[in-house]
């Protein structure tokens, strides 16, 4: 029992912080602690040294201890159980809890990483998921302290089995839907893509329009990419959806400055994933592709405002940065100049 204790007590301390961190660096994409941020783990060194086995510390009475344990949990000890008061225990480590809870809400809340209109959006969804089911199980294990305080009797075997309900749901939730958990809990597999590729067939294209089709890849160039980036045929189809919906309906390429990164975070995967999608599913480089939507919203407001804007003007709203810029991409994208191209429009269209 010492030995146990010494150990998880500063594992216990840390878990807040280190949730609260991971949650933080997942709303802002970062992989590493700011300096400042390894401050929230001096809760865990007080508890380090709350548990080292001081010489001049009072031998600990470990049977009350385990005792205390074993019939109301943690948070119910009260007996002398190292360097620090018992409230150590029972107070600071509540208030961690409370505390850290209130700073990932807050995180979340603050990002507006709740409100993105795509529902489908695998990021927002775990995230959403996971602080969740945290709160739960956190909140849960602080109601017996509430309930001991006012003197009210606690029934150990009911939030056990509340507990396990909640686990089971969670579970099943999980088997059914699996891709939920792809890329955070789980490795999306698909054990299927080798008898489908045996029978060479090819993904669809998910374009519904004729605005930005999709390439379609032969079965061997998808095979060979997808082992490279570890993702299904079905997680990549769900990539080219998420960014083709978050380009469209955030209209962000009247953004003169976008970059990659820049529709990546919006849309929460890694940027080599989303650079792959790009260039391979939909079948155009990062520029070319959000030049084709420029273009084509340039030829939407160019019939209601050219008797008040130039094609400069227009070309600049639409998201270019230069005319420069415009007039090679349009020439690429439509095959001549913006001139010649309405000039030949209009002959098409007389009698």
């Amino acid at each position: 029992m010492p030995l146990l204790f010494q150990i998880f007590v500063p594992l216990y301390f840390a878990a807040p912080a280190c949730f609260y961190l991971y949650i933080k660096g997942f709303i802002h994409n970062r992989k590493t602690l700011a300096w400042d941020e390894w401050l929230h783990f001096l809760p865990a060194l007080l508890a380090v040294i709350h548990v080292i086995p001081w010489p001049h510390l009072a031998p600990l009475n470990w049977d009350i201890i385990t005792k205390q344990f074993c019939e109301n949990g943690y948070l119910s000890l009260h007996a002398k159980n190292g360097l620090f008061p018992s409230y150590f225990q029972y107070i600071v480590r509540p208030l961690l809890i409370i505390s850290y809870l209130a700073l990932s809400w807050y995180a979340v809340i603050r990002s507006k990483i709740s409100e993105r209109i795509n529902i489908d959006d695998p990021g927002r969804n775990w995230i959403l998921f996971l602080l969740r089911v945290a709160t739960f199980f956190q909140l849960t294990s602080l109601i017996p302290i509430v309930l001991r305080s006012m003197n009210i009797p606690i029934y150990n075997t009911f939030f056990i089995i509340l507990n396990c309900i909640v686990l089971l749901v969670i579970l099943m939730y999980a088997l059914h839907h699996p891709h939920f958990f792809y890329g955070y809990l789980l490795v999306a597999t698909d054990w299927n893509q080798k008898d489908t590729l045996n029978k060479s067939s090819v993904p669809k294209p998910i374009s519904d329009d004729n605005q930005l089709p999709l390439r379609i890849l032969p079965p061997e160039v998808t095979a060979l990419t997808q082992k490279k980036l570890n993702l299904p045929i079905q997680q990549i189809s769900l990539y080219a959806v998420l960014i083709k919906d978050a380009m469209e309906k955030e209209q962000l390429y009247l953004q003169p400055d976008l970059q990659i990164i820049d529709v990546a975070n919006l849309v929460n995967i890694p940027v080599h994933h989303c650079s792959y999608v790009i260039n391979n599913h939909i079948g155009k480089n990062f520029r070319d592709w959000i030049n084709s939507y420029r273009i084509d919203h340039f030829l939407k407001e160019y019939p209601l405002q050219r008797e008040k804007k130039t094609i400069e003007a227009l070309a600049k709203e639409s998201g270019f940065k230069s005319q420069a810029t415009f007039y090679n991409a349009f020439k690429k994208e439509k095959g001549a100049m913006p001139t010649n191209y309405f000039l030949k429009n209009q002959a098409d269209r007389s009698p």
